[in-house]
């Protein structure tokens, strides 16, 4: 992946972004939450792409010179989105909507990565066998977690919030 690359990606996510806080009419403390979750779960991103690389479950095209993982860690805040999203499955199917959703991400995201490396091969390449395939699904599944947690920790829980207040509940 080039810079370049990162760059429209990262134009991509923050119209993502908006159009989401938009839609879920996020406040500012819930979008700098989502943010937040996103920047951490970047952190664990990075880590673990080293850590797939240096188990050979996969190799990427990543320069690990500073301004590379600075790129890539502004783009996974930016996918902050998620976390909206995720907020607002978690105000109104509570915990079970969550554990479907982390379910979803963890059968759905390995097939989308094959795809990507089949799409974009220079962006690196996956080692055969199941392996690589469970630490994709496992890795979906700990972002989730971890992005949601860290926003749920900086905007409180969801049932929380003013709009899971029905109108004729008290404020």
């Amino acid at each position: 992946m080039t810079t370049q690359q990162l760059h429209l990606f990262n134009g991509l996510y923050l119209v993502v972004l908006v159009v989401v806080a938009v839609l879920t009419r996020a406040t500012a403390r819930r979008i700098a939450a989502a943010l937040a979750g996103g920047t951490a779960a970047g952190v664990a991103a990075l880590g673990i792409i080293r850590f797939g690389e240096q188990v050979a479950w996969w190799r990427m095209a990543i320069t690990w010179e500073p301004y590379f993982p600075a790129l890539a860690l502004i783009d996974f805040a930016l996918c902050a989105f998620v976390f909206l999203i995720t907020w607002r499955i978690a105000r109104r199917f509570g915990w079970r909507g969550l554990a479907v959703a982390a379910f979803v991400a963890a059968v759905i995201g390995p097939p989308r990565d094959y795809w990507y490396m089949t799409r974009f091969p220079e962006w690196g390449a996956y080692a055969p066998g199941v392996a690589p395939v469970l630490a994709i699904s496992a890795t979906y599944v700990l972002l989730g977690i971890l992005g949601h947690g860290v926003m749920r920790l900086v905007a409180g829980p969801a049932r929380a919030d003013r709009l899971a207040r029905r109108p004729w509940e008290a404020a």
